[in-house]
């Protein structure tokens, strides 16, 4: 028989969350979505912007994570806000409690995707950036990018 597709399609990304955030470590997680939320997430139309995680009752949330209702959807969409569920072992959510509650670490959603079609979730355990670190960043960026403009410059020659 054929091979399982084992590519990663990445469904939506959340840039700003690097930007905003030092990110600590990831980790992978199911999501538990509706029939039609699957549909219009391999469409593509979801938003990660301004969702974070939330651990309650030993489960881990997504909030404020955006899933567009599916046009053809009609009375099978849901609420595109909702909170939804996401999958991992016990461990690893009291492990990720223990982090939470003890060095004020938050949980961001970095990307959604698609592994042997099932949608994963990539968490990352971030603490939030002060502005100051954001312009050191976006200094350090323009700098490396000046340099390599000067060293393509000077190839050309």
């Amino acid at each position: 028989m054929g091979r399982k597709n084992t590519a990663i399609k990445i469904a939506c990304e959340n840039r700003k969350a690097r930007h905003d955030y030092f990110i600590q470590e990831t980790y992978e997680a199911g999501i538990e979505l509706a029939g039609t939320e699957v549909k219009s997430l391999r469409a593509g139309r979801a938003n990660l912007r301004d969702s974070y995680a939330d651990i309650r009752n030993g489960e881990i949330f997504v909030e404020h994570m955006h899933i567009s209702p599916y046009e053809q959807g009609n009375r099978f969409n849901t609420d595109p806000l909702r909170p939804k569920k996401l999958l991992m072992h016990k461990s690893e959510i009291v492990k990720l409690f223990s982090k939470i509650k003890e060095k004020g670490l938050t949980l961001v959603p970095l990307k959604v995707y698609f592994k042997k079609g099932r949608a994963k979730v990539e968490l990352a355990l971030a603490s939030g950036k002060h502005n100051y670190d954001k312009r050191q960043d976006l200094k350090a960026k323009a700098a490396k990018r000046d340099v390599e403009r000067a060293l393509r410059d000077r190839q050309k020659y």
